[in-house]
């Protein structure tokens, strides 16, 4: 993946990171696979890595949820708070296997090739890896204690994201302040500048305000130039699949262009 200047800079910056949080190791191993960073709306920047050639010879151990919770079930006028999990493949504590780390090993090169490219592998699972639902299981097992103790509130968890509804809210700050020990216990971290409290919120894309819910505005552009409006094309029909009765067989055919 031929990089800028300055992804090259923030790409270093991203490494030292990891490699401080002990999340990546130098290795000299012979394997390899691209990796890029991108610039996400906050500002901030990404590590990603391409391992499309690696999940495919892994095993698909299929979803947890067989569909995406609703919020239109909530009771009218009970208090919400919407938070989104920080870097979960990241944080979950569960090491790969030193036998394995060979498979996902990346080179970062240097700005103008100063020096020689280095290489590190993963210590944890690494984000682009086929193993979304690992993620969603260990966090079920966090918030399964909140579930318990908050048997008559409502707790809807789809992959990194996370509602929260009380009747009231001072049993909804109460449920949340347990939900945030919950998961600081399993090491997952909630990002703080994505909390949501305050009307109207957003989750899985639906709209939520006082009086209703709705689904975002939908717009399809049947016009395909680029492999990034291919993607927006299908994370729209992926949203909108539950609604209309498809299934993920019928759209197949879609989601192998990529």
């Amino acid at each position: 993946w031929p990089l800028t200047m300055e992804k090259l800079q923030h790409l270093n910056d991203l490494i030292h990171e990891q490699l401080q949080l002990g999340h990546i190791v130098p290795t000299h191993s012979p394997w390899n696979t691209p990796v890029f960073v991108i610039k996400k709306k906050s500002g901030k920047w990404r590590l990603l890595q391409d391992l499309r050639a690696v999940n495919v010879v892994l095993e698909d151990m299929g979803p947890l949820q067989q569909g995406v919770p609703s919020p239109t079930l909530i009771p009218t006028d009970w208090p919400i708070i919407v938070i989104d999990l920080q870097d979960c493949f990241f944080t979950t504590p569960l090491p790969l296997h030193p036998a394995d780390a060979k498979w996902f090993i990346f080179s970062v090169p240097s700005i103008n090739m100063a020096e020689p490219s280095k290489r590190y592998h993963w210590t944890v699972l690494p984000q682009g890896m086929k193993g979304p639902t690992i993620c969603q299981w260990y966090e079920a097992q966090a918030l399964s204690p909140v579930r318990e103790m908050f048997q008559n509130c409502v707790i809807y968890h789809y992959m990194d994201d996370i509602l929260l509804a009380a009747p009231s809210d001072k049993q909804l700050n109460i449920m949340f302040a347990k939900t945030r020990d919950a998961l600081s216990t399993f090491s997952l971290v909630i990002s703080p500048e994505k909390i949501q409290q305050m009307l109207p919120l957003t989750y899985l894309g639906w709209k939520i305000a006082e009086k209703k819910v709705g689904p975002p505005n939908i717009r399809i552009d049947p016009q395909i130039s680029t492999l990034n409006e291919l993607q927006k094309l299908l994370g729209t029909i992926n949203w909108i699949c539950p609604l209309l009765g498809l299934s993920t067989e019928e759209l197949s055919p879609l989601f192998n262009l990529l």
